[in-house]
C-alpha cells in the first residue's frame, strides 16, 4: 500500500536530538511523521543513561509511551515501561534517566524552552 509507512523500531537509526536547535546530549530521536513548522507529529525518543531534556512548556498537548526503561520527572514522578503519559496544553516540566529509555512521542504543538 503506497501510503502506508512502516517503522521498524528494533533497526532505527537515531540521530541527535534537534527539536530545539542544538543537539541536546545523551538524547537521540527518530522522526516518524513530525512536522517541524507546527510541532505536529510522533517521534521516537533515546535518552541514553544520564540523559536530561531541557526544561519547556507544552503549547499543546504532549503525549509519550514507555516503550523500555524508566523516565523521572521533574517532580520526581518516575514514568515505567507501559507507562502512557499526557502533558496537557501550558504545563511545564523536565526529564531525565538515569539508566536510559525509549519513548514513542506524540505532539500536538511546538514547547517553549523555558530558563
Amino acid at each position: 500500500m503506497e501510503k502506508r509507512l512502516i517503522t521498524k523500531i528494533s533497526n532505527l537509526k537515531l540521530k541527535p536530538f534537534t527539536r530545539y536547535g542544538k543537539p541536546i546530549p545523551k538524547l537521540s530521536w527518530y522522526p516518524i511523521n513530525y512536522n517541524k513548522k507546527n510541532g505536529y507529529g510522533s517521534y521516537i525518543l533515546k535518552f541514553k543513561p544520564g540523559g536530561k531534556s531541557l526544561k519547556h512548556k507544552h503549547r499543546g498537548l504532549e503525549e509519550f509511551l514507555v516503550l523500555k526503561g524508566s523516565l523521572k520527572d521533574s517532580d520526581n514522578t518516575i514514568f515505567k515501561t507501559g507507562d502512557f503519559v499526557t502533558f496537557k496544553p501550558r504545563s511545564s516540566h523536565f526529564s531525565s534517566s538515569s539508566k536510559g529509555c525509549l519513548l514513542l512521542v506524540f505532539t500536538r504543538g511546538k514547547n517553549k524552552i523555558v530558563k
